[in-house]
């Protein structure tokens, strides 16, 4: 379990070297893609990332029917052995738990819903009521192992009842003088693998410097144009707005930096997913979840998904 992963030591790295059951109609049109996709022929390669979508809804249609009809054999084909989900009322079930009662799991049918695939690991995102029947926008990462895509992680990020998302208060400020972001900025507590979870490991630490340093240039070279940031109640934040609010040297309400805690980090490909416990203070600890992309030898942070964590 991610949440349980507590590091033996700190690592200086640049000072060295929902379930979201969006099941509706949509399980049909996704199978029927499923079996298309494999039966393209190699001369189609325009048509792959289109079909490596509807592969990624059809495991996610797949796995919710396993949820509605609390077939845990199903289900736990489609999960991988690291699974976590992170509810809207910030508690954090682990693969064992979420397994234990499916059905009180199960959320309404989604909406907005999209899939960016990068190869081996592809996120989704979308809007859907939960099964506890919060409002909520949710963070799904679905991995390839051994040719077929299982779930990885799942978020949900409440959305405040009654107010438009547009109208919510911005993503607040950490006091970043209050720990002087040595961590994260220098120093995180996580032991990299391989030199793949370094180079994330590193943007992650320029991308926190940068916002410390209130320098939005350096920040957007390491930031998507896709990228969108979605935080507990809060509005969420296009990279356009996120850049405005770091160069706003007044502004006490544009992006959070917190200290990390415990963190876990997994490289498929060119995509890569880091999943940290942070906290600001005297503010509620959060489950922050980010996912990275690599493009022309660089790797770019695509999204970020913040959840408030209750007590446990």
């Amino acid at each position: 379990m991610w949440g349980a992963f507590n590091p033996r030591r700190s690592l200086a790295l640049l000072g060295s070297a929902r379930p979201s059951v969006r099941w509706s109609g949509l399980g049909v049109v996704a199978a029927g893609a499923l079996i298309a996709a494999f039966a393209l022929p190699k001369s189609q390669p325009k048509a792959r990332p289109a079909a490596l979508d509807e592969v990624v809804l059809a495991a996610d249609n797949a796995l919710g029917a396993a949820i509605r009809t609390a077939d845990r054999t199903a289900a736990r084909r489609l999960l991988t052995l690291q699974f976590t989900f992170v509810d809207a009322d910030g508690k954090i079930h682990p693969r064992r738990e979420f397994l234990g009662d499916l059905k009180k799991v199960a959320a309404r049918p989604a909406t907005d819903i999209k899939v960016r695939n990068f190869g081996s690991l592809a996120m989704m995102t979308g809007k859907h009521t939960s099964a506890q029947g919060a409002d909520v926008f949710f963070l799904d990462i679905w991995v390839k192992q051994k040719g077929a895509w299982r779930a990885l992680l799942m978020q949900d990020v409440p959305i405040r009842a009654g107010e438009d998302a547009a109208a919510l208060r911005p993503i607040p400020v950490a006091d970043v003088g209050a720990h002087a972001c040595d961590n994260p900025c220098n120093t995180i507590p996580y032991r990299v693998r391989s030199a793949a979870e370094l180079d994330v490991a590193r943007t992650y630490q320029t991308i926190t410097k940068a916002v410390a340093a209130h320098d939005a240039g350096a920040w957007a070279k390491y930031v998507a144009e896709e990228f969108v940031a979605y935080a507990s109640s809060r509005a969420p934040l296009a990279r356009s707005s996120r850049i405005a609010a770091i160069e706003d040297h007044n502004d006490d309400g544009a992006v959070r930096v917190g200290e990390v805690k415990t963190m876990r980090l997994s490289v498929y490909g060119d995509g890569a997913v880091m999943v940290a416990t942070e906290a600001n203070g005297p503010q509620p600890a959060y489950r922050a979840a980010r996912v990275f992309v690599k493009r022309n030898g660089r790797w770019l942070m695509a999204a970020t998904a913040q959840t408030d964590l209750r007590s446990q």
